[in-house]
């Protein structure tokens, strides 16, 4: 199996004064990044989808989404209560149909196939064992359901697609990886896509 590069969870990073500053980053001066990983899924997601946006933050990648499409049933989760509570106050404008939650990817407390969409975004290359998350994101998945995750180049893509290849899972198509022009200078990105 491939290593990669891996940060883990940074708590103090995403809690207190830091994650406020981190909310006015990801609001303002990356938010080309959410409005074009938006641009890309709002095409390919189905009438009437079930999203569910993994390390959600403060819900920037929500309010994209909630904003081009009023179809949609979103939810974002994440470690940080603080991020959490972030991302309740910035899709609060969306009413019911946009929730945030206290979660981790490697224990989702959703039913199996309770959604059609999976999607990440800088937030695998945080994650403690992305091998555990892989069949937690196949469970939760629809079948022909799809995982988008959009991170830094040194994430963990090769564990994921190994470790999904390894229990056949999420192989309901070939995977497909590829850059990703994200619009951010000097914050390369990469897209990987599996299918349930």
């Amino acid at each position: 199996m491939h290593t990669h590069r891996h940060t883990h969870n940074c708590p103090a990073l995403f809690s207190g004064r830091a994650s406020r500053i981190y909310d006015v980053v990801a609001r303002r001066f990356v938010r080309r990044m959410y409005r074009r990983i938006a641009d890309d899924l709002v095409g390919a997601l189905p009438r009437n989808a079930d999203v569910l946006d993994v390390g959600t933050g403060p819900g920037v990648l929500l309010v994209e989404l909630a904003t081009r499409r009023p179809d949609l049933r979103l939810t974002g989760i994440d470690l940080s209560d603080d991020m959490i509570a972030l991302a309740q106050r910035n899709t609060r404008e969306f009413g019911d149909r946009v929730s945030a939650r206290v979660a981790n990817v490697v224990d989702l407390p959703f039913a199996d196939g309770s959604f059609d969409v999976v999607t990440t975004s800088l937030s695998s290359h945080h994650w403690d064992d992305p091998a555990a998350a892989v069949p937690e994101l196949a469970r939760v998945l629809h079948p022909g359901g799809r995982f988008y995750d959009y991170d830094l180049p040194f994430a963990p893509f090769d564990v994921l697609a190994d470790t999904a290849r390894e229990r056949g899972v999420l192989a309901g198509e070939p995977l497909r990886r590829g850059k990703f022009r994200n619009g951010v200078p000097l914050l390369p990105c990469v897209r990987q896509v599996m299918t349930a």
